[in-house]
């Protein structure tokens, strides 16, 4: 699902240099494939992709409109609706050759029309809904589900503990009665 660049101002890679802390290494690609007010800017991405993430990364993040949304969910998850956030998972690039282990590689799209209205709806503030669907793409990525309770409260704690360590406020405080609708309407 790699995806041609639409904007190549806005959808470089970055290559940050090794680190020296042992965090992990990230190599982000931002795709703004849809226009609109409100949309995170690509710092702001790499910021939430690296609170999340704990092993080295090559991804590809791309913001799309509603029929592309659409598109992806009908043709991969088999539902007719767009919806927040989509994750692709490619394992490893075996064509390059990378010191073990090799780097997790995969791409997360965020609808944006769809997360607009969410934040809306919800009453949330649009960066902090950005943040948090962003950092559950990274989850995924990682290999975090949601499908049974255990999972969706286990991941549900780690996306609160990441959202604050970035001064965010816990995204599920309202409806932590049943989170079970809060993740099925999650990628």
């Amino acid at each position: 699902m790699h995806m041609k660049n639409t904007k190549s101002k806005d959808s470089e890679a970055e290559h940050p240099s090794p680190s020296r802390s042992g965090a992990p290494q990230l190599r982000l690609t931002v795709q703004y494939a849809t226009h609109g007010e409100g949309i995170p800017t690509r710092p702001m991405f790499r910021k939430w992709v690296k609170a999340a993430l704990t092993q080295d990364a090559e991804i590809v993040l791309r913001v799309v409109d509603e029929p592309e949304g659409h598109t992806l969910n009908q043709s991969f998850r088999g539902k007719d609706y767009a919806t927040n956030v989509l994750t692709f998972n490619y394992g490893h690039d075996y064509r390059v050759d990378y010191p073990a282990p090799r780097p997790l590689s995969g791409d997360i799209v965020l609808c944006a029309p769809v997360i607009e209205h969410e934040a809306r709806q919800q009453g949330k503030n649009l960066d902090a809904h950005y943040a948090h669907l962003t950092i559950h793409g990274v989850l995924h990525l990682q290999g975090h589900e949601h499908g049974e309770d255990v999972e969706a409260e286990a991941m549900e704690q780690l996306e609160v503990e990441i959202l604050g360590r970035l001064g965010y406020e816990d995204p599920y405080r309202e409806t932590r009665t049943d989170s079970s609708k809060i993740h099925d309407s999650l990628g």
